[in-house]
């Protein structure tokens, strides 16, 4: 896990990124790595380079943080690897988190405003329901192959793909229960007679 850590703090310093410093809190669990000249940025940030994601954790607390994440393996050991908008790399352990939201900007006054679908999706893959232990229930799109999602959670497209949200990750640990509502796209063609799947299935449930 270090190993990453520090790869990923490499890469954004190589990166010449500038963050912007509007906050300075650190959550508990900060390793507290303040990156040289980062944190001191001044002027508008430039922009994000494609190995890097805006998120906004939001945890069960209901507190929030923005940060950077890589792409893909921001998930070890049971934590979230976070680089904050202070330039600090944190570890959040996904016992805290409600939900990870990659946005487009670090704004959450509208991070999901349609948190189900109004008609059938067509984005090809499952169409499921999750339900929070908080009992708040959300519905996205999975891919239709389940071992390319993390292993630690779900990570699914939101309803409104025009919304600043672009994709969601929830821990397992936040949920109750997952429900395949249905199968969209390629897997329903090759169904005999080409008839949808209209069968609710229970994916996961606590």
């Amino acid at each position: 896990m270090k190993h990453k850590l520090h790869e990923f703090i490499r890469k954004v310093r190589e990166s010449h990124l500038e963050l912007p410093s509007r906050r300075a809190g650190c959550p508990t669990h900060s390793r507290s790595l303040q990156m040289s000249g980062i944190a001191d940025a001044v002027g508008k940030p430039s922009p994000m380079p494609s190995t890097h994601k805006k998120v906004i954790v939001r945890k069960h607390d209901r507190d929030s943080i923005s940060g950077f994440v890589a792409p893909a393996n921001f998930v070890a050991e049971g934590k979230l690897e976070l680089l904050n908008t202070s330039g600090n790399v944190v570890a959040i352990d996904l016992k805290e988190i409600k939900a990870v939201y990659f946005v487009r900007e670090f704004s959450d006054t509208d991070l999901m405003l349609r948190k189900t679908f109004t008609t059938r999706p067509r984005t090809e893959g499952l169409w499921v329901r999750l339900k929070f232990k908080d009992s708040e229930v959300i519905e996205g799109i999975l891919p239709n192959d389940l071992t390319q999602n993390p292993a630690e959670g779900f990570l699914l497209n939101p309803p409104d793909l025009r919304s600043n949200t672009q994709r969601v990750f929830v821990p397992r640990e936040a949920l109750s229960s997952v429900t395949v509502l249905a199968v969209i796209g390629s897997a329903n063609r090759r169904r005999k007679g080409g008839q949808p799947d209209t069968r609710q299935v229970t994916l996961f449930e606590q």
